[in-house]
């Protein structure tokens, strides 16, 4: 399974809309210079967010997004399916018969179908309140490069 760059920037979004004050209204301008998420990407997800109802749109000069509901509330899971649709690691485990001919005598099946369930039930447990990132992900980068040397004169 690769998680894609719109998951993540989705993720990016949420968690640092997350650890914003709750009445705070934050331009998407701000979203993308916190969180490095290039602006064709940020306004497709950005709708795709409030369209799941994890987002509110505020329209408007001072108008920008908040979340629609509490960070607690949505898990990574969610936010994954959101964007990608149903989580799957292989395409037999879901459509069977549909996807391969083999699938009603697979003897990988039920690994693929455990492992799915596995990764689901772990991505269900973690809300964005619990990786939620007040500064975003640029500022925390600048905050760990170590400092530049001072050129001797």
């Amino acid at each position: 399974m690769n998680v894609g760059r719109r998951v993540d920037y989705a993720i990016r979004a949420l968690c640092y809309l997350a650890a914003q004050p709750p009445d705070r209204i934050v331009p998407r301008a701000e979203i993308q210079e916190r969180q490095n998420i290039p602006p064709h990407f940020l306004s497709k997800i950005l709708r795709s967010l409030v369209g799941a109802g994890f987002l509110s749109s505020v329209p408007g000069a001072r108008g920008g997004f908040r979340l629609g509901r509490q960070a607690q509330q949505i898990t990574v899971r969610a936010v994954y399916e959101s964007i990608e649709g149903q989580l799957s690691l292989v395409d037999c485990v879901d459509s069977r018969e549909a996807f391969c001919c083999f699938a009603s005598v697979c003897t990988q099946i039920t690994i693929w179908s455990g492992a799915q369930q596995v990764l689901a039930d772990y991505l269900e447990r973690i809300s964005i309140r619990d990786i939620a990132d007040r500064h975003g992900m640029v500022l925390r980068l600048r905050e760990a490069a170590p400092p530049m040397p001072r050129p001797i004169l």
